[in-house]
């Protein structure tokens, strides 16, 4: 049973592609329903004192993608930021960049998923409130499926929705290195690594982009 925290010396031993790895093998175990035993008493309070995350997850807020559960991850171990379809803003931008430039985190992951509610909303330019404007953020993942996938251009086409749930991990991922000099340049360095999935909510599997 796991009692101890990550700290900042194994922290500081850990790679970019070993996190991804540590990630991906956590998936594995949710998706074979072996999670690893935590005492999380002892995490809370072993955690008291500081904490030393080894990668922050921009996901969305759907309540199927419970995203430390999905990695077979724990208190301690990643900072998780989340906004309905899982798009970048400067509030999220600052997120990041404290998680990688501040708190030692080696990863950004952009975590999409199966039929997501708000790529299929975009698809359908839906307006609400404050939803047109948040919508907003996944347009161009629309405009660029648009153009790669026959048939309608709505949320009745799987196929659409697929590819634009995946364009719009992609596009963020692009976004992310142009509005963050930080990010991009410890990426650059070798420091951080930035990546995309997308989550199957049929499987549980987390599949790399």
């Amino acid at each position: 049973m796991r009692t101890l925290a990550l700290n900042k010396n194994a922290q500081d031993n850990l790679n970019p592609n070993d996190v991804l790895t540590n990630l991906l093998d956590g998936n594995r175990r949710f998706i074979n329903n072996t999670l690893e035993n935590v005492d999380y008493n002892a995490l809370v309070k072993d955690t008291v004192g500081g904490q030393y995350p080894k990668a922050v997850v921009l996901s969305c807020i759907d309540s199927r993608v419970p995203v430390e559960q999905v990695f077979d991850q724990t208190i301690g171990d990643i900072f998780v930021a989340r906004v309905a379809g899982n798009f970048e803003n400067t509030d999220i931008l600052g997120s990041l960049e404290y998680s990688c430039a501040v708190a030692g985190s080696k990863l950004v992951l952009v975590l999409g998923h199966e039929s997501c509610g708000a790529v299929k909303a975009a698809c359908d330019g839906v307006e609400l409130g404050n939803i047109t404007a948040m919508l907003d953020n996944i347009i161009p993942a629309v405009k660029k499926s648009s153009e790669e996938v026959d048939g309608e251009a709505n949320s009745s086409n799987k196929e659409f929705v697929a590819k634009t749930v995946e364009n719009n991990v992609l596009l963020t991922i692009d976004r992310i290195r142009e509005k963050s000099s930080i990010l991009q340049e410890m990426e650059d360095n070798g420091d951080i690594k930035i990546v995309g999935g997308v989550y199957s909510l049929q499987t549980g599997e987390v599949t790399m982009l």
